[in-house]
């Protein structure tokens, strides 16, 4: 019988934080949930991070969790943005913690490159990517969810597949990988 595990991945933010979970059944993923959280509703910037900690919560305790994955905030020039962002990032993190999980973090260009081999990728790539990986029939309107997907799908391939052996060319690639290639 093949090990079963479940991998819950965010994507921080403070107007829209995506999350993702994935079923890993041998090496294989498969699409649990994803979707968002949608925090514009609430004016307190407080009430934003403690529906990010519940509904962080609530997916652990659903879901059987095993491993907890997030996007590391990228560096802007807007300070004030940065310390939303890390707060928003920091309450997710204090979740998982809370739950015993250990926390993996990834920048957002090694998601891109670990998603669709282009560490420059636009969201609507990333999703599309997914879609077919994971095979999902609907691109949802707002790409946070897919983002939030898209780090627990890094994380599978971080520690799944080494970098000895990978392919050097996308002809090799797509020789090497029928499957994910539609």
């Amino acid at each position: 019988m093949k090990k079963e595990k479940y991998i819950l991945g965010i994507d921080p933010g403070t107007i829209f934080t995506g999350y993702g979970v994935i079923k890993i059944i041998g090496k294989t993923p498969y699409l649990v949930t994803f979707g968002y959280i949608e925090l514009s509703k609430f004016e307190n910037p407080y009430d934003r991070l403690k529906k990010i900690y519940e509904r962080t919560v609530q997916l652990i305790e659903t879901f059987p969790i095993s491993e907890f994955a997030i996007e590391a905030p990228f560096f802007g020039k807007n300070v004030q943005s940065m310390l939303k962002l890390g707060r928003a990032q920091g309450v997710a993190i204090a979740a998982a913690l809370s739950k015993n999980l250990d926390v993996y973090e990834y920048s957002p260009r090694k998601i891109k490159l670990a998603v669709t081999g282009n560490g420059n990728a636009s969201k609507e790539q990333v999703a599309a990517f997914l879609k077919n990986t994971l095979n999902f029939d609907n691109i949802p309107a707002k790409l946070d969810a897919t983002d939030g997907l898209a780090v627990a799908v890094c994380h599978h391939y971080q520690n799944n597949y080494s970098v000895k052996g990978a392919a050097k060319s996308w002809k090799e690639f797509i020789n090497k990988n029928p499957g994910r290639v539609k």
